[in-house]
C-alpha cells in the first residue's frame, strides 16, 4: 500500500467514524471536506488557480488590506524566511493575493500550488491551514499528515484570520513550510507570530478605515484581541474591531450602534482599565493646559462641554474653570 493510499484510508476512516467530529476539530474538518465538499483525499490534482481577470478584481477589492499588510509581511518574512518558510496573504475566500519566499524556495512553493491566484479554500483543497482557518475563523496549525489531501501532507501551515473594520473576515495570514524536519513545537512558535502580525494588520486596517476618528484602545483577557474603538469628537462610537465587539457584546459584524463610548465603559463585564486610561488622558491634558478646561479640550480634540461632562463623570477638577 502506498503512502497516498494509507493517508486516504486513515482520513476516510476517521472522518466517517461516529462521534469523531464531535471530539476533534481536525476530524470535523475532514468530514466537512469529505461530505460537504465532496473531495477525495487520495486524488492527485493540481491546486485550482483563478483567472487573471478574477485575480485582478480580488486584488482591487482587497487593495487597502494589501497595502496595510505589505510591510507586516516583509517583517514576518524576515523572521521566518531563513528557515525555509513562505509568508502568504489571502482574501476571505482563501485565494492567495501576495507571497514572500526566498528565491531558492520559489520553485518548491510553486510545485506545491502555493502561488498567487491559487485557491486554498476548504471547498477546493479540504483541510489545510488557509482554508480551515477561514472556515473556522480562528488560528490553526495544520501539520503535514493533518492535511486532508495526501498530496499536501509534506507541508506545515500556520494561519490566523484577519477581520475587517466592520468585524467581517477579510482574509488570512499564512506561513507555510515544506521542510521535512519542521517540528510541531516550532509550528506553535510560528503561529504565535502569525497571529500577532494578523492583529497588527487588522488594527492598522481599522485605523485606515476610520482615519478621521479618535481611537480608544484597551487590553482584554484575550491576548490576541484588538479592543479598539473609533469615536467622533463627541465620543460617539463610529466603529469597533472584532475584539471590541466581543468584549462589549456588540453585533459581531456590520455597523455598530451610535452610542456614547462612556456607555460601554461603565459595564462591569467590559475590559478593565478604560476609566483609568481616560482619567489619565484628561489629567494630562489639563496639566499641559495649566488647568484651563478650554485648552485641555482643544488638546483632546473634543468640545468644552463634552470635556466638562467627562470630568464630572470621572470626578476630576471640580474647582477648575
Amino acid at each position: 500500500m502506498t503512502d497516498i493510499s494509507r493517508h486516504a484510508d486513515h482520513v476516510l476512516e476517521t472522518a466517517t467514524h461516529p462521534g469523531a467530529a464531535a471530539r476533534s476539530r481536525l476530524a470535523a474538518s475532514w468530514r466537512r471536506s469529505l461530505e460537504h465538499h465532496g473531495l477525495d483525499p487520495g486524488q492527485h490534482r493540481e491546486v485550482h488557480r483563478i483567472s487573471s481577470r478574477d485575480l485582478a478584481v480580488r486584488k482591487d477589492q482587497a487593495h487597502t488590506m494589501m497595502q496595510v499588510a505589505r510591510p507586516k509581511l516583509d517583517a514576518l518574512f524576515q523572521l521566518v524566511g531563513n528557515s525555509g518558510c513562505g509568508v502568504l496573504l489571502t482574501d476571505a475566500d482563501g485565494v492567495i493575493l501576495d507571497i514572500r519566499t526566498n528565491q531558492g524556495d520559489q520553485s518548491a512553493f510553486e510545485s506545491w500550488g502555493l502561488g498567487i491566484g491559487s485557491d486554498w479554500s476548504e471547498s477546493s483543497e479540504g483541510t489545510n491551514g488557509i482554508g480551515t482557518c477561514i472556515a473556522e475563523g480562528r488560528r490553526v496549525v495544520i501539520h503535514r499528515t493533518e492535511h486532508f489531501r495526501a498530496r499536501n501532507t509534506g507541508m506545515s501551515c500556520m494561519d490566523a484570520p484577519i477581520f475587517g473594520p466592520e468585524g467581517q473576515l477579510i482574509g488570512a495570514l499564512d506561513v507555510s513550510s515544506a521542510r521535512a524536519d519542521q517540528t510541531e513545537a516550532f509550528n506553535q512558535l510560528i503561529v504565535a507570530m502569525v497571529a500577532q502580525t494578523a492583529r497588527q494588520i487588522e488594527a492598522d486596517n481599522f485605523r485606515t478605515a476610520f482615519s478621521g476618528a479618535r481611537f480608544i484602545v484597551a487590553n482584554a483577557d484575550d491576548s490576541e484581541a484588538n479592543v479598539l474603538l473609533a469615536v467622533d469628537q463627541d465620543d460617539i462610537i463610529l466603529g469597533a474591531t472584532r475584539g471590541a465587539r466581543k468584549a462589549f457584546r456588540l453585533n459581531a459584524s456590520g455597523p455598530v450602534p451610535a452610542i456614547p463610548a462612556s456607555d460601554l465603559f461603565g459595564r462591569e463585564d467590559g475590559p478593565t482599565g478604560f476609566e483609568r486610561a481616560e482619567r489619565a488622558a484628561v489629567n494630562r491634558a489639563l496639566a499641559r493646559a495649566d488647568g484651563n478646561v478650554s485648552g485641555a479640550a482643544r488638546t483632546l480634540g473634543i468640545g468644552r462641554a463634552t470635556l466638562y461632562r467627562r470630568m464630572k463623570r470621572l470626578g476630576i477638577g471640580k474647582e477648575l474653570s
